[in-house]
């Protein structure tokens, strides 16, 4: 159950993707909760270190990594690994395309959970 949540949270968790205003590294705190209708299941509280940068003169890339710690509503709380990848790229002054590949390890679990994320983003 506990990766199942840990998977769900993961998937769901947002980056935006924007040109950045100056590359070079940077800190990411982000906690991420999941719900289960009205019901509380977990939160994982990313504790990144990252460095980001252009592509050319339209894209942007990120990468960042460290511990996840993972606390399931009512479960006993552990620290995993985690990390994030992605790019972004300017169609033009309105129209972005970005996308993310991501993962966190699952205590006593060869396994690790991935997820990815592909989007376009219009702003008008």
């Amino acid at each position: 159950m506990k990766s199942i949540i840990t998977a769900g949270l993961l998937l769901g968790a947002a980056h935006g993707m924007a040109t950045p205003a100056l590359a070079g590294p940077f800190v990411n705190v982000e906690a991420n909760s999941g719900f289960s209708g009205s019901e509380y299941v977990g939160s994982v509280t990313d504790i990144h270190v990252g460095y980001d940068g252009a592509i050319g003169e339209s894209g942007s890339f990120y990468v960042q990594g460290g511990p996840a710690v993972v606390s399931p509503d009512g479960g006993s709380t552990t620290t995993e690994l985690s990390g994030k990848a992605g790019l972004g790229v300017d169609v033009t002054e309105a129209l972005n395309v970005y996308g993310e590949v991501s993962f966190i390890t699952v205590d006593g679990s060869e396994d690790s959970s991935y997820g990815t994320k592909v989007g376009v983003k219009y702003s008008f």
